[in-house]
């Protein structure tokens, strides 16, 4: 199933792509938006999917037998946030996740030590009417199933797999028997499974978030929304998060919009993905580059994308803006070609750029996981301050059925503007264990302002 559901995103992603560059769809990316009660299904269908068919693979392929994941109201365990159905918009009091590994062919049990119900994805396990103690009764439900492991959300590397905090790790060892404290491990590598694999379900949804985004890329640049010599980069920033709020979605950043123009101003990293001290005003013959990304059905995306602004007379970009696009699209493949299962982020970034040196690409990669988070679980692929690897993060296997935002830049020598220009690229993708395969496409031509 999940290979024919990526045999259609390769087929027709580029064709979409580019049919999205020439002219708006008939049929707008912005009809397939759920509202909140269909939303509110789907995700709950995703998440009992995950917790039934996915996580019994994950926790044995790790060697833990019980995970307890704990949190408190407005305090989340960033794992446990993931496992709360649609309706749960946080933990409720003290929440306690429990699962167990019964073993081989036999399902996970899944308990809520808690004081509500948690739906009908965990079983209640604790009324406070009958034992008081809700630490005691989760000590209790630990004795009875004896496991072999215990894991529990702290890493000292990893943020998103360090989510039970200093006072209810104190608070559960305090009452832990010392018999099962000798039996507690870390769950980092399970808690990046968890957050990292992709589901089948998940990716029939996915490439729709892509789209979404792509068509307000495409119709920021494009609409007629800009105005030559009045509008400025924050009137687009801002017109960004408002088009995003209409459509009932939310940004899990702040977007930024920068220009590169011919003008001794050499490129600032920082610059381009902050603030600038003062917002600048879209002239012609502006290269303009957008950061957007949007959250929906508990998935993020996370993308870049350039316009040119023509100049009186122009029908289209120079020819030399052009050639830098296309090493930009060279670094993308050449980075792409060496995804493997195994293969960290570190071997990847520096074979990677190895090779583009080879091919004179000056290139810089800074390529991070995509899911649950915009800056999500899993291997990092390169720093845009770090080329020469990420210690521990990027040292991170590979795993099969995971995405990633292909975020990286080549910058190309401009001799008609006296200075070096970079496109700067974004697109999101998934990794079957085989291939990369961009879930909407990518930028290969440049938008054009009129």
């Amino acid at each position: 199933m999940l290979s024919r559901i990526l045999l259609k995103i390769s087929v027709f992603s580029l064709l979409t792509y580019y049919c999205n560059l020439v002219s708006a769809e008939t049929d707008s990316p912005f009809e397939q938006i759920k509202g909140m009660k269909e939303r509110s299904e789907l995700i709950d269908k995703m998440l009992e999917d995950k917790l039934q068919n996915t996580l019994p693979n994950l926790m044995r392929r790790e060697g833990i037998d019980m995970w307890v994941l704990i949190s408190r109201e407005y305090n989340e365990d960033p794992v446990l946030k993931t496992m709360l159905p649609s309706t749960w918009l946080s933990a409720r009091r003290r929440t306690i996740l429990v699962i167990h590994d019964q073993g081989e062919g036999k399902p996970l049990a899944r308990y809520a030590v808690a004081r509500y119900q948690v739906d009908t994805l965990f079983k209640k396990a604790w009324d406070k009417e009958t034992q008081p103690s809700q630490w005691q009764r989760l000590i209790e439900l630990i004795a009875d199933k004896n496991p072999a492991t215990i894991a529990i959300n702290k890493s000292e590397h990893f943020a998103l797999a360090d989510g039970m905090t200093a006072t209810e790790y104190l608070a559960f060892t305090e009452k832990l028997p010392k018999a099962f404290k000798k039996k507690l491990v870390s769950s980092e590598k399970l808690a990046l499974a968890w957050l990292e694999t992709r589901t089948e379900l998940e990716m029939q949804v996915f490439p729709d978030l892509m789209k979404i985004g792509h068509e307000i890329i495409r119709q920021a640049y494009t609409s007629g929304f800009i105005q030559v010599g009045s509008t400025t980069t924050d009137d687009i920033v801002w017109w960004l998060r408002d088009k995003t709020r209409s459509l009932g979605l939310v940004n899990w950043f702040h977007p930024s919009v920068s220009i590169q123009r011919a003008n001794p101003e050499k490129f600032n990293h920082l610059e381009a993905f902050s603030k600038r001290a003062e917002s600048q005003i879209i002239q012609r013959g502006d290269l303009l580059h957008m950061d957007f990304g949007i959250t929906y059905l508990r998935l993020n995306s996370d993308q870049q994308q350039h316009a040119y602004v023509l100049r009186e007379g122009e029908n289209d970009a120079p020819v030399y803006l052009k050639k830098a696009l296309a090493n930009a699209n060279r670094l993308q493949d050449i980075f792409t070609a060496q995804f493997a299962v195994g293969k960290t982020g570190n071997e990847i970034l520096k074979t990677s750029r190895a090779l583009a040196i080879k091919e004179g690409i000056k290139p810089s990669i800074y390529t991070h996981p995509l899911g649950y988070h915009g800056h999500a679980a899993g291997t990092t692929l390169g720093m845009w301050d770090s080329q020469g690897g990420v210690p521990v993060q990027g040292d991170y296997p590979l795993h099969k059925n995971t995405a990633y935002s292909i975020e990286l830049n080549a910058a190309t020598f401009i001799p008609e503007w006296g200075k070096e220009v970079r496109i700067m690229l974004e697109e999101n993708a998934f990794f079957d264990g085989e291939d990369v395969t961009y879930m909407n496409g990518r930028q290969t031509q440049f938008h054009l302002v009129e």
